[in-house]
């Protein structure tokens, strides 16, 4: 599959159809009655699927579990009340996050090379949050009583044609669909980017963050790109204004200053994310050598320095720079999955199986180190062995389209015909591509045809399969 870089214009772009109340819409008023929670839902998931198809993403099992815990904890302290959160963590330096109808919650890997502290992170995510939370999705169909869901739905179609790299296409898409309609939504847009915020601050406090982080990074970011004729993509979809930050700032100022501003692991997040986006592995390194050089205590910086030192082969030079950090914190998830990795790429298997098992003595049910062990059972070439792992791994991670690509690949090379093809039906359909997933469950059919239980349950998806393919297609119709 062919994958695009996205353009500035993302899926963010559908909030532009926000309404200006300050509070939930109650159960059965209209917004609920024209765009239904369920409705959002089944909407959302379906825009995923496009946006996964089209749009290049970070497959790092560890900076995707710390969005999700991240994500999900400031989901417990917010207004949010339908849970049911789907992620995607897209591949692209520019700073933005987006929250899109149903659950969806969209990060750029940029935001982390933006936001310089957790805090500020969690900011972001909180004003996200809070687009959910108050349904401005559906609030905005509600202004615009013209714009019904099919419409919307041709143009958040033609939002992720631009953002996977159609460029004129798909913003040609956007604009012939409701060119007068979008001019004016945008009367909305900046009451409902205030109520986001304050609802984020509100949000921020609870899950016990320092609320004037929001300010900071909205300041820092306007100053930054005050005159710049091409802002990132969150300024473009987020407009900040210096009332706005003077809004957020007075409300802010009214909390307590005893929030958590930042984190060791944050930090380790954003060394990933740095060396992810760096010229090379060897620029990075001397990056992360300089700011050792210069303050010798920075762990993050060693931690950084580690695994570029990895990338470019220095395995030796890794493992030295890593021991200070494994003596300091021995149980640090972070750093014994580093030398995991690196006692795997030195061929000392054995070593790393031991460390593996004593982390899952402390880390049960822990995403990436289920990954790191079936990428160790891989090593042993007990294909087996991780063909049980990912099934396990998959009881956590069914909607995940990262893990059900190498189950179909683990499952080819255990010679388990007929689960691949059903791995690869499952793939596709998570990135929107449903004849090529229903045409996989044909295969399988075929070399399933002597077990009746079997080709039964494979023609039960193939049908399920077929229905979501036709909702899908009405709803983007």
């Amino acid at each position: 599959m062919t994958f695009l870089r996205p353009t500035l214009l993302t899926l963010a772009c559908l909030f532009a159809a926000h309404t200006g109340a300050s509070d939930l819409p109650s159960l059965g008023d209209a917004s609920s009655s024209i765009v239904s929670p369920q409705q959002e839902h089944q909407l959302g998931r379906a825009w995923l699927g496009l946006l996964r198809g089209q749009v290049s993403q970070l497959d790092d099992p560890q900076l995707k579990d710390f969005v999700e815990t991240s994500v999900y904890r400031l989901s417990e302290t917010s207004q949010l009340q339908d849970r049911r959160l789907e992620f995607v963590l897209l591949n692209s330096p520019q700073l933005n996050a987006f929250a899109a109808p149903g659950g969806i919650v969209g990060v750029n890997g940029g935001l982390f090379l933006y936001a310089q502290t957790e805090a500020e992170y969690a900011s972001v995510m909180a004003h996200e949050l809070a687009h959910l939370s108050q349904r401005h999705f559906a609030r905005g169909v509600e202004a615009q009583q013209r714009m019904q869901l099919p419409l919307m739905a041709a143009m958040l179609a033609g939002i992720v044609a631009a953002a996977a790299g159609a460029g004129d296409a798909g913003i040609a898409t956007i604009m012939s669909t409701q060119a007068a309609a979008i001019q004016e939504q945008r009367r909305f847009s900046r009451q409902n980017e205030q109520e986001a915020d304050r609802i984020g601050l509100v949000n921020l406090e609870k899950a016990g963050y320092d609320p004037r982080a929001m300010p900071l990074m909205f300041e820092r970011l306007m100053r930054q790109y005050r005159y710049d004729a091409r802002p990132p993509e969150f300024l473009l979809t987020h407009p900040v204004s210096e009332s706005r930050i003077a809004d957020t700032r007075n409300r802010a100022e009214q909390y307590p200053a005893t929030g958590r501003e930042d984190s060791l692991r944050y930090q380790l997040m954003r060394a990933r994310v740095q060396l992810t986006y760096e010229e090379t592995p060897g620029v990075a390194a001397k990056r992360f050598r300089a700011m050792l050089d210069e303050n010798p205590g920075l762990d993050a910086a060693r931690y950084g320095l580690v695994l570029a030192q990895m990338k470019t082969g220095q395995l030796a030079e890794a493992g030295e720079t890593l021991a200070p950090l494994l003596s300091k914190t021995p149980d640090d998830i972070t750093y014994n999955l580093a030398q995991i990795e690196l006692d795997m790429a030195a061929n000392r298997l054995d070593a790393a199986e031991r460390r593996l098992e004593r982390m899952f003595t402390l880390y049960p049910s822990n995403y990436p180190l289920q990954q790191a062990r079936v990428d160790l059972l891989l090593k042993q070439q007990r294909i087996a062995d991780a063909e049980r792992a990912l099934d396990n791994l998959l009881k956590t991670r069914a909607k995940d389209p990262d893990v059900w690509y190498q189950v179909a690949e683990v499952r080819g090379l255990s010679g388990n015909t007929i689960g691949l093809h059903q791995a690869r039906a499952e793939f596709f359909a998570l990135v929107g591509d449903y004849n090529q997933a229903i045409e996989q469950l044909d295969f399988a059919k075929r070399r399933a045809s002597n077990n009746f239980q079997l080709a039964s349950r494979i023609d039960a998806r193939q049908r399920e399969l077929s229905e979501e393919k036709r909702l899908v297609e009405q709803m983007l119709r």
